[in-house]
């Protein structure tokens, strides 16, 4: 039994239990057994594990894991300290830079955001190295949508911040007008320059948060504490 050590653990508890999660988690056993699969096999809830339900102010929501050896943890658009930013990450510090002004941090690990609320969450949480997509349509989805259903009752607003195609088709589940949902194109190169890049979402789900009276987000990596 998946064990993330907050109030996601009552709420997700028979999730974890459903015929389509146990078949998932039987393909997952064979995937891991045999060929890289990242991230590792005890990273795969860390988002869930970093940023409790009750905590969560921000949900950030990415594609799938980076595919390449050492890279992902867990964290969406996160990688582990030491490994050099992707592409679409370095997207994200540049629009960073561009909205707030702060500069390119020194390592590409985000869990300094993940521990202000908010949750960096993919639509599907594994992937075989070196083939992106490749764990699509086995129940991640489905299980990120109850995720993302929970979230959406909360009684404190949430923004969501879907980021390409893949996010953007979870905006249907986000109905409660609480919530608000900034919705643009994926900071792949291959999209960033048709509409990620100056999108301002940084500071947009800040003026927000502080629209409803919750604490900013500082978004500011340089020197973060991991």
């Amino acid at each position: 039994m998946v064990h993330l050590g907050n109030d996601w653990d009552d709420i997700l508890a028979d999730e974890f239990r459903k015929p389509y999660y146990l078949e998932l988690r039987e393909f997952l056993k064979r995937e891991y057994a045999a060929g890289p699969v990242y991230p590792a096999m005890g990273d795969i809830f860390n988002a869930l594990r970093y940023t409790a339900f009750c905590d969560v102010k921000v949900v950030l929501l990415g594609q799938d894991p980076y595919h390449g050896p050492g890279q992902a943890h867990g964290l969406c658009f996160s990688v582990q300290p030491g490994v050099a930013p992707p592409p679409s990450l370095c997207n994200i510090f540049r629009e960073l830079q561009d909205d707030l002004g702060f500069p390119p941090p020194e390592n590409g690990t985000l869990t300094p955001w993940a521990r202000q609320g908010v949750l960096l969450l993919n639509t599907v949480l594994t992937v075989r190295q070196g083939q992106p997509n490749s764990h699509s349509g086995r129940g991640w989805e489905t299980f990120t949508d109850r995720v993302i259903s929970e979230l959406d009752r909360k009684q404190t607003p949430v923004v969501f911040l879907l980021w390409g195609a893949n996010a953007r088709r979870k905006a249907e589940i986000i109905r409660n007008p609480l919530h608000h949902k900034l919705i643009t194109t994926h900071p792949s190169p291959l999209s960033a320059y048709a509409g990620f890049l100056g999108c301002r979402h940084f500071s947009k789900a800040n003026e927000i948060l502080a629209q409803a009276g919750l604490p900013p987000v500082d978004w500011n990596l340089n020197g973060a504490a991991l």
